[in-house]
């Protein structure tokens, strides 16, 4: 009933709703030919957003080798990423920050190339399989084609001539062998095994979250946080970042993040007016500090009345003691010697240069907690000078701090064309907000002379501005030693000797 033999052509006539259940499931694969996915990472819109977001961004992933699409290989390789035991990690370190995770994957880029390499022979087969399922669906296409000729030669009853109908059976016939290849295809790719993705996809992630570790720790150390990052650019954060992995810089990364640890402890500490050694008793009306024996009257009913009266006279027998004070209330000036001798190292490898910008760069920290104005001077020579100003009420410019770190002049030492330029600060600081009690931190590794005109005119600024001055002998005993010229400048003196100890400056941090 469903065909015949068409009188014409000898062909075998059929009924259109009948080549149409014959075509109907070839139709379907045609029809959602269009919906199958072209990537190898499973991904929403909002992680598409964010990738395109970061892709403009970053020149260095642009410029990376592009990865075919609808490869299994691809797919393999990066769920072997996804399942390497430093991945949870990498992706601490990277959430929510595109530029890291741009970094992340700038970081795995060779290893990925190298396992790209090594899948060759599985990347072979997946576009076999991939040729195999486009001729599928191309037949199925055919099958589609087959059948609308045939609507377009029905008869009214729905009769399909011959030659129409077997073109549909034909159609269908070879979509059903091109289903067969593109299966057997794609089974013996899923079969194909890639040696050592695994292990070399763990060794990718492990180094990624090393290097995003790395990066994240040089950039706390340097006080970068992680709302002055996400305000940078791009590119901007790129180039800070490659200027503190490089150079001297990086070498002092470890050691500025001690002292600044160090420094937030110290800060912690520092309470005004705080009580510290007893030293013996006074008189007066502060009951925290009353001897027990004055305390015992109080137990008497009839010595009360005393007790009260000595108390209003501010008479009662108090604990004396002597404490650090923190004082300071103008600009915090550090004074670092780059002569020559400061390059020479001491434990560790560490530079005395790098043991005082460290110092330094904590002591900026410590003033903007402070609220007040931080003024770094490179000296060296007489005529060699470089002033970096930091005021309290402007956010810091990191890329002047970075200037600050990496001046060296080299040359000799003076002492008092750094302090003499100190000393105008704190001068011009009075004249313009009449602030006084400033602070100079003298960090050098020589002793040299001033004259005695100068000196004079040195105490009479310290005397009229109230300012003190701290001296740090770094490397040379000789330097902080009774009768040297340091320690007659100086209100309170150290000497360093291990480069790696930062608590050698400890105190600086509690009165300061």
């Amino acid at each position: 009933m469903g065909g015949g033999t068409d009188p014409d052509t000898g062909g075998s006539a059929g009924r259109l709703g009948g080549l149409t259940d014959l075509a109907g499931r070839w139709l379907a694969r045609s029809a959602g030919a269009t919906a199958r996915h072209t990537g190898a990472v499973v991904a929403d819109r909002f992680d598409r957003i964010a990738w395109r977001d970061t892709y403009e961004q970053s020149a260095a992933l642009r410029e990376a080798t592009e990865m075919t699409p609808t490869h299994l290989v691809n797919h393999r390789i990066v769920t072997a990423l996804l399942e390497s035991p430093d991945f949870a990690e990498l992706h601490r370190e990277t959430v929510g920050d595109p530029y890291a995770a741009a970094m992340a994957v700038l970081a795995q880029g060779s290893a990925l190339r190298r396992m790209l390499d090594d899948s060759r022979p599985a990347r072979d087969r997946d576009e076999r399989a991939e040729r195999a399922r486009r001729e599928a669906e191309d037949a199925a296409d055919a099958v589609a084609e087959a059948l609308r000729q045939a609507a377009d030669e029905a008869g009214e009853d729905g009769t399909v001539p011959g030659p129409a109908a077997d073109a549909v059976r034909r159609a269908v016939q070879e979509a059903e062998a091109a289903q067969a290849r593109a299966a057997s295809e794609a089974a013996r790719s899923l079969a194909v095994a890639v040696p050592g993705i695994r292990a070399a996809a763990s060794g990718a992630v492990a180094r990624s979250a090393s290097a995003a570790r790395k990066e994240a720790a040089l950039m706390r150390a340097w006080g970068v946080g992680p709302g002055e990052l996400e305000r940078m650019a791009f590119d901007e954060r790129a180039r800070l970042a490659e200027r503190l992995r490089t150079g001297r810089l990086a070498e002092w990364a470890e050691l500025i993040g001690r002292f600044r640890q160090m420094a937030d402890g110290q800060r912690a500490r520092k309470v005004e007016n705080a009580t510290g050694e007893l030293i013996g008793v006074t008189l007066g009306d502060d009951l925290s500090r009353v001897v027990p024996s004055e305390l015992a009257h109080l137990g008497l009913p009839e010595l009360r009345a005393v007790f009260a009266a000595r108390y209003a006279a501010r008479e009662l027998m108090l604990y004396d003691s002597q404490g650090e004070q923190a004082t300071g209330r103008g600009a915090v000036i550090a004074c670092v010697d780059t002569s020559h001798s400061m390059y020479e190292a001491g434990p560790g490898g560490i530079t005395r240069e790098a043991w005082a910008k460290a110092c330094a760069l904590a002591l900026l920290d410590q003033a903007r907690h402070a609220g007040r104005d931080f003024v770094g001077i490179v000296f060296s020579a007489a005529d060699r000078l470089r002033v970096f100003r930091f005021p309290a009420g402007r956010p810091a410019d990191f890329t002047r701090t970075l200037d600050f770190a990496e001046t060296f002049l080299g040359g000799g030492t003076s002492y008092q064309r750094p302090l003499s330029a100190a000393g105008e600060l704190l001068e011009e600081e009075f004249n313009d907000a009449a602030r006084t009690r400033g602070d100079i931190v003298m960090l050098t590794d020589d002793d040299c002379g001033v004259t005695e005109a100068w000196m004079r005119g040195w105490n009479e600024a310290k005397r009229r501005l109230g300012f003190r001055v701290f001296g740090v002998g770094i490397g040379a005993p000789r330097v902080a030693a009774a009768g040297s010229v340091l320690a007659a400048l100086c209100d309170n003196l150290r000497s360093v000797e291990d480069f790696t100890d930062v608590h050698a400056a400890a105190d600086l941090f509690r009165v300061i």
